[in-house]
């Protein structure tokens, strides 16, 4: 299996997005927050606030800003009211573009992601236009500080459904529900350098473009993770 991911984003526009770490934390945090909302805030308890704790970590967020968004979520008195909601459509060449929201007024998040993909040259679908070509899965890309053979064989071992040797580091597709066993089992063998490590959708159907259309896909994909109520953005472009 390969997809398209915020991996290949993340590694393109590195350091631009380095310089964007507080609007990284801003959305972990309130993803925090929802997961741990009317919990105790222990993320033994809740499995949801474990897979986001593990993005976090894997975004070097500090811990007095996940503290911060647990602690809020938990405590006494009223806070946001945030609702989860999707939106699916098509950019530049008919790449598929799947958006994740968290937002406070539906309305006004509906019109930002809307206007956005108008003004990059894309169109809102209906719900399930392209859902359907993703499937949730874990994603793991670490560096190659371990040997190849034993991040491979301690992957599939562990459960995971595929492993893929990039220019720099390792890429491993698991089953959401293997997804932290799986990362355990590579903390155990010595690998500590994630890249990236998050529960995402990956498309099975990709779909390639000449660099200059690829720009164009970027360029919405980017417009969009800058809005404030967008949490992912998922795509079939492929890597």
């Amino acid at each position: 299996m390969s997809g398209h991911s915020k991996w290949a984003t993340i590694h393109r526009k590195k350091d631009a997005l380095d310089q964007a770490r507080g609007k990284v934390f801003q959305k972990i945090a309130k993803e925090i927050y929802v997961a741990a909302r009317g919990t105790d805030g222990n993320p033994e308890h809740n499995a949801s606030l474990r897979l986001v704790l593990e993005k976090a970590k894997a975004a070097n967020m500090p811990k007095d800003n996940i503290q911060k968004a647990i602690d809020k979520a938990t405590g006494a008195g009223g806070g946001e009211d945030y609702e989860e909601v999707r939106y699916e459509g098509y950019g530049p060449s008919g790449i598929a573009i799947m958006v994740d929201c968290l937002t406070d007024n539906r309305n006004r998040t509906a019109s930002l992601v809307r206007s956005t993909f108008t003004k990059r040259g894309g169109n809102l679908g209906t719900d399930g236009s392209v859902s359907y070509m993703f499937q949730r899965k874990g994603l793991i890309v670490c560096d190659k500080t371990v040997p190849e053979d034993d991040v491979m064989m301690t992957s599939l071992d562990a459960g995971a459904d595929d492993f893929q040797v990039l220019d720099d580091a390792y890429k491993i597709i698991t089953p959401p529900e293997d997804f932290l066993k799986v990362k355990e089992a590579l903390e155990g063998i010595g690998v500590a350098n994630f890249l990236t490590s998050e529960i995402t959708f990956l498309s099975n159907m990709q779909q390639s473009l000449s660099e200059e259309d690829s720009e164009k896909v970027y360029g919405l994909m980017e417009a969009l993770e800058e809005l404030d109520d967008v949490q992912n953005v998922y795509t079939n472009l492929a890597d």
